[in-house]
């Protein structure tokens, strides 16, 4: 059993939804916890890492427990393969809202568990249109938001060693390259079918080495047409192998 804990908010809650599922229909047996507040910035995490505050939503296999838990219990309650980092999406673009609470929890991780690998989870970018994106964020589109993202993440993945990037960001880039109109829910998370489903095989795909392009997983909160589904398993796998060249 391949065991992953992401330290993260809802673009990881997104992110995991479907990952334990779609790797046991490939019979490979993925165990993922997610440790979850909304809108979560790497300085909160750090901050709650110092209080040893237990004010985690703790996520099993996609799903919500009702348990509360704090950092450091949750990275002691079990023997991890995987602890993965990111940054919350609207300080994605700016690495100076990494650090120094990156390498912080980094290395607090390594010291709670230290047969762990590292790895950051990419992000992505706004609706393109939206209020988020351009009043806010002051972005034309989300290909001007994702290539500061881009970079962002590339610098934190380096601070930690060139640890690898899942690089949800791109994935959901080739969403809309590839005629997926709709891939945010609202303006920001990802769509609970398509959206959700890209994301995990994405992850599925860096954690396990395998490819994404037959899976068969079809249990979705909402329908998902095998057009949509074929598209994202293809923009998956490119967002993956893409990755490696960038």
């Amino acid at each position: 059993m391949l065991k992953v804990l992401a330290i993260g908010n809802s673009f990881s809650n997104d992110a995991l939804r479907y990952l334990n599922k779609i790797a046991k229909s490939e019979g490979i047996d993925i165990k993922t916890v997610n440790l979850y507040i909304g809108g979560c910035p790497l300085s909160r995490h750090f901050n709650n890492m110092v209080n040893d505050a237990e004010e985690y939503d703790f996520e099993y296999n996609g799903d919500r427990t009702g348990l509360k838990t704090s950092i450091r219990r949750a990275l002691q309650s079990d023997i991890w393969d995987i602890v993965t980092f990111q940054q919350v999406s609207q300080e994605s673009v700016d690495y100076n809202t990494y650090q120094p609470y990156l390498d912080r929890l980094a290395e607090y991780a390594a010291y709670h568990a230290p047969k762990a690998k590292f790895m950051i989870h990419q992000t992505w970018a706004y609706e393109n249109g939206s209020q988020r994106l351009t009043e806010e964020m002051g972005y034309q589109s989300y290909e001007q938001m994702f290539s500061d993202i881009e970079k962002a993440y590339k610098s934190a993945a380096c601070a930690l060693g060139n640890v690898p990037i899942i690089p949800d960001g791109r994935a959901m880039l080739y969403l809309q390259q590839n005629g997926i109109e709709k891939i945010h829910r609202d303006t920001f998370h990802a769509t609970l079918g398509t959206g959700r489903y890209t994301l995990g095989l994405v992850w599925y795909e860096m954690l396990t080495g395998k490819s994404c392009l037959g899976n068969m997983f079809k249990d979705f909160d909402v329908p998902v047409s095998d057009k949509e589904a074929e598209i994202a398993k293809v923009c998956a796998h490119k967002a993956v192998e893409d990755s490696k060249k960038f």
